[in-house]
């Protein structure tokens, strides 16, 4: 029996949890199985590592501590519209099993052109589109698919019934798992991928960057169009030949797709085109005219079927995750940290940094008012005028630091505000906005909260920010779509924060035009201010003002153990954020930063992201903020047992 194959197939029990109904695929590395997960009465994907070869069970550590942390990355992109979901990574008899979405009546892109032949240029691009969208969700992350292709492309029947509207990347991120079969060339587990659709930088040794996926792009997008790919030759070694040596063969049936997939393939990285301009030449394609305010949304309408809010962590997941709720569509209940449960305190722990508290409850550095946890009443703040002369252009509020946007002109006659008298803006919002929300009753995202703009991000502790604007051709789309848009928008950056929101401003009938015609997609925190700029809005060498605004994989310089700086993970660091856990309701601030560092040394073990544990150690932060509102979260990072500096080298 080959070393770490399975005892047997269907009927057999994973982890006490998941029974094996059929066996959907195998390939190189192992089995795909169709499993009934008893827990949550629902069906599942589960991937099996095996090793067939004796030898290969030498590297069977590497490996294996390599496929639980690259499960991990792609579990990141849990919710994306565009990406097969992983749910979890579990270990059983000392293998790795991969738990994965189950997506109903899918047919691999390879298969289906084998049964019915190439489709139009212009379903080739809406495909690509999708797989982009995916492909640069990930790269905003720092992961590389590295095996883009034909048989990894998902299609499915979406919500309208269309056989093949939705559109999955699937093997997100992860290198070792079944493929249909195909070769895979693996260099002391570094080069993964598939002959025929390695970038050349990958074939002569180059590490994987963003254009090395976008060239694996540009082949699948070839195969679609021409029903074989552009390196297709005898052999495996004739196909990798002729990636490095030479040119793909004339696309003859690609019409306006064939410029976009000529740059894509272009042999050298630093001509090859860019996301954003692959994007714009496929969104021609697929829709010739485009809107002037128009960024391409790909089949938003064709998401996951999830029921229910999303609940809170699980205690005891490396990342704090969440399952996926559905999340779309009107506001629900809160998201992130919840009410938390009562957890055990670990009376053995070491000393951590903690930020400084704030001299007074107005906040300060690494705190903010709060107010009371979920389920008591949200911080309110004055609501400004109702009124004001039409034509001013705003007035300024003495000592606050922040000024109001009020009734403007609006042709033909009357007065207008872009989002309506209740959201009180005058002036459209803008990418990066900082705003205030002042909601209408005690709890926060019931009703439609009065905003104001925080010019500074900082002086008025914003509780969100704008990531995202999402145009629409009339006000009523806008009203239909703008939130499900804004949820796919801001998806990427909520899973990688412990505790906001998604929120949509949608214009007015009358205020559309004055709207620019676009929705703005807020990031909101769920229980309190967010204190600061959020994502790419965020500078290198900034100082955190409290630990809401730290992210997963955000790479720390520790000047004191009172604070911390945002640096690039490619220059020397001290710690790297590797999730969330939080602590339970009995606990106190101070109580807990001596109990912190323990706890995310158990609930997000270094370890579970391929940090060697006789190397590495957890650390943890904490904030004021969080025991104000009730939520107790605490970040996990890790860092240097012997307290050097970390160099860009980590897993």
């Amino acid at each position: 029996m080959p070393s770490g194959s399975s005892t047997s197939g269907a009927g057999r029990v994973v982890a006490g949890r998941y029974l094996l109904l059929n066996r959907l695929g195998s390939g190189g590395m192992g089995h795909v199985w169709l499993a009934h997960d008893r827990r949550l009465a629902c069906e599942v994907a589960l991937k099996e590592i095996v090793f067939r070869d004796p030898a290969e069970a030498d590297e069977r550590d590497a490996r294996v501590a390599r496929a639980r942390a690259e499960a991990r990355h792609a579990a990141g992109l849990r919710g994306h519209p565009h990406v097969v979901t992983v749910h979890d990574v579990l270990e059983h008899d000392g293998l790795p099993w991969i738990v994965m979405e189950y997506v109903a009546g899918a047919v691999n892109l390879r298969d289906l052109i084998d049964r019915h032949g190439p489709p139009a240029p212009a379903e080739c691009a809406r495909i690509g589109l999708a797989v982009l969208d995916a492909l640069t969700a990930g790269h905003e992350r720092g992961v590389m698919h590295r095996d883009v292709k034909p048989a990894n492309i998902l299609l499915a029947p979406d919500r309208s019934g269309a056989p093949y509207g939705r559109v999955l990347l699937a093997d997100y991120g992860i290198s070792v798992q079944p493929d249909a079969g195909e070769t895979r060339y693996t260099l002391a587990s570094v080069l993964v991928g598939t002959a025929g659709y390695l970038a050349p930088e990958r074939v002569t040794g180059g590490a994987p960057t963003p254009a090395t996926d976008l060239f694996s792009l540009g082949c699948t997008l070839y195969h679609a169009v021409e029903g074989r790919g552009p390196f297709d030759r005898e052999s495996h070694l004739a196909q990798v030949t002729a990636v490095v040596m030479e040119e793909p063969r004339p696309a003859a049936r690609a019409g306006a797709l064939g410029p976009v997939v000529r740059a894509l393939l272009e042999k050298d990285p630093a001509r090859r085109m860019s996301a954003a301009e692959a994007e714009a030449a496929l969104s021609r394609i697929v829709t010739p005219e485009v809107d002037a305010y128009a960024r391409t949304q790909t089949d938003l309408g064709s998401q996951p079927h999830w029921g229910g809010a999303p609940p809170a962590p699980v205690p005891g997941h490396p990342e704090g995750r969440r399952s996926p709720g559905s999340g779309f569509g009107q506001p629900r209940g809160s998201v992130g940290f919840g009410p938390p449960p009562g957890t055990p305190r670990t009376p053995e722990s070491s000393e951590l940094p903690e930020f400084p508290e704030s001299p007074d409850s107005s906040g300060g550095p690494w705190a903010f008012g709060g107010g009371p946890g979920p389920g008591g009443p949200r911080r309110t703040r004055p609501r400004i005028l109702h009124a004001v002369l039409a034509g001013l252009l705003g007035l300024a509020l003495a000592g606050a630091g922040a000024w109001y946007a009020v009734y403007r002109e609006s042709a033909p006659g009357g007065t207008e505000r872009p989002y309506g008298d209740a959201v009180g803006l005058g002036d459209p919002l803008k990418g990066g906005d900082c705003v205030v929300a002042d909601w209408p009753g005690a709890s926060a995202f019931q009703g439609t909260p009065r905003l104001r703009v925080d010019p500074s991000c900082r002086e008025q502790a914003p509780d969100g920010q704008v990531m995202a604007l999402v145009a629409a051709a009339s006000a009523a789309e806008a009203r239909r779509e703008g939130p499900t848009a804004c949820e796919a928008r801001t998806e990427a950056l909520r899973e990688r924060l412990a505790d906001v929101r998604s929120f949509a401003v949608v214009p007015s009938e009358a205020g559309f035009e004055a709207a620019g015609r676009r929705t703005a997609c807020l990031v909101l925190g769920a229980h309190g201010p967010v204190f600061g700029p959020l994502g790419e809005h965020r500078k290198a060498g900034a100082a955190f003002a409290d630990t809401a605004t730290m992210q997963r994989r955000d790479c720390l310089d520790v000047r004191s153990r009172r604070g911390a700086r945002l640096v690039a993970c490619a220059d020397p660091h001290d710690e790297q954020v590797l999730g969330f856990t939080r602590l339970g309701t009995d606990v106190t601030l101070t109580e807990a930063r001596t109990e912190s560092d323990t706890a995310c040394a158990r609930e997000v073990p270094p370890r579970d992201y391929g940090f060697d544990p006789s190397v590495y150690t957890a650390g943890s932060w904490t904030s004021e903020g969080s025991w104000k509102n009730g939520t107790h979260f605490v970040v996990c990072t890790v860092r240097k047992q012997n307290g050097g500096t970390m160099e860009g080298d980590e897993p």
